[in-house]
């Protein structure tokens, strides 16, 4: 029987856990519930990134916990975290077909066995790539090095998905298509998403919880259609009002 979408996401929390950056000391406390997309939104520098990797073990936390699905990952390296994450430059490498470049997700000398190629062709056609699996990077658009860039994030099957501005590079038209791709996988697959994005429309395309960060701390978190709504948060709506203005 096929897996409900609530049994494919985990949860994550982040404890009370401290970060310095310079002079910014950063402090987060936050739970994401399973199988949810979560938005990040703020101003440059305000530590949108920093909360990515923290997740993902990139960073370590100088105190607090991470718990991922209710298990203590805060002294964890990055590849023993059931996370996958994709950064605005898809880091693909040049010499490699789309079909090479997604098996690197499930083994990265890339000695792939019948099951990882079924898995490989099976993101292929997830990200509406088919046909181009021999294709290097440099004959794909933005949009479709971003796509090889999910689907090997996909064959690595963890259930949390970590977007760091993956899509900031793209014009809007093929943006809002990434993220109806990324809504589509979604409903699929049941993973927790967390995106950092500066395109608050990202988080109301997506339906997503938002939380909105400002010098290292998360100032306001919810719904994302109430606290961009106009009865939102004063600092959100300052945020919102000043990126309009072009400031």
């Amino acid at each position: 029987m096929a897996k409900s979408v609530t049994e494919k996401g985990v949860s994550v929390r982040l404890n009370a856990v401290r970060f310095d950056y310079g002079n910014m000391a950063m402090r987060f406390d936050v739970s994401i519930a399973a199988s949810t997309i979560t938005a990040i939104i703020g101003p440059s520098g305000s530590g949108k990134s920093t909360l990515l990797n923290l997740i993902a073990g990139f960073e370590k936390p100088l105190g607090g916990s991470i718990e991922i699905d209710g298990i203590d990952v805060t002294t964890l390296s990055p590849s023993l975290r059931p996370v996958s994450m994709v950064f605005q430059d898809n880091n693909l490498f040049s010499h490699l077909d789309v079909a090479s470049n997604i098996g690197l997700g499930r083994r990265s000398d890339l000695r792939l066995e019948e099951v990882d190629k079924v898995e490989i062709q099976a993101a292929i056609q997830k990200v509406g790539l088919a046909g181009k699996e021999g294709r290097k990077p440099e004959a794909l658009s933005g949009g479709e090095r971003q796509r090889v860039a999910i689907a090997r994030a996909l064959v690595r099957n963890r259930p949390v998905l970590l977007l760091d501005e993956a899509f900031a590079s793209l014009g809007p038209a093929l943006r809002h298509e990434m993220l109806d791709l990324i809504g589509q996988l979604h409903k699929e697959t049941g993973m927790t998403i967390i995106m950092v994005t500066h395109h608050p429309d990202d988080a109301l395309r997506l339906s997503s919880t938002l939380l909105f960060l400002d010098n290292g701390h998360i100032i306001a978190s919810g719904p994302a259609r109430d606290l961009l709504s106009d009865d939102g948060p004063a600092l959100l709506r300052n945020y919102l009002g000043s990126k309009e203005s072009g400031f």
